[in-house]
């Protein structure tokens, strides 16, 4: 029974979480009231280890629900779900966009996409901040990291992965003493 829920509540997710793997995580919130297969707090866990592991968030973010959920299986079904309508929405329109690029609806409906999905990565931000800054308990050290790498973001552009590199080896550092 655990497998058609991680596949009905991924299939779904996959479907209607239009614009990446960030898109996903109001609908991954969602899970923790409907469903209570983990807490926020691993919310906050899985996303950091999503973003530290090469592939698309939102894959790795399936990945780990389903395997913290069912074990492999439970990976696998996730994951499965989750790209399912992906593939299914891709055959669909590839035969048709072709035709129908440059139509005002298609057009005007790319424009009524683009904003809906910056609202959805905007409250999962808030969420994901919110979470992490303030409701795991308050502490300097996590505020004074995340004013470093913000400003070092900023000012030097680098790759974002020497900014998560930094971000683990901080907390680790502040960790430990």
């Amino acid at each position: 029974m655990i497998y058609l829920e991680l596949f009905w509540e991924f299939f779904k997710i996959g479907l209607f979480s239009v614009g990446g793997g960030l898109a996903t995580l109001p609908f991954l919130n969602k899970l923790v009231d409907t469903k209570g297969w983990y807490n926020v707090s691993e919310l906050t866990n899985m996303l950091a280890i999503s973003e530290s592991t090469p592939g698309p968030i939102g894959v790795n973010m399936a990945t780990y629900v389903g395997f913290h959920t069912a074990s492999i299986l439970g990976s696998l079904v996730a994951t499965f779900a989750l790209v399912l309508p992906s593939y299914i929405v891709i055959i669909i329109i590839s035969n048709f966009l072709a035709k129908f690029k440059n139509s005002p609806y298609v057009i005007n409906t790319f424009n009524i996409i683009r904003p809906v999905v910056t609202g959805l990565i905007g409250v999962s931000f808030i969420t994901i901040f919110n979470t992490a800054m303030f409701s795991l308990g308050f502490d300097i050290k996590k505020i004074l990291i995340f004013l470093i790498i913000f400003f070092l973001i900023i000012k030097y552009k680098k790759h974002p992965i020497l900014y998560i590199g930094f971000g683990a080896l901080a907390g680790l550092i502040f960790k430990l003493s």
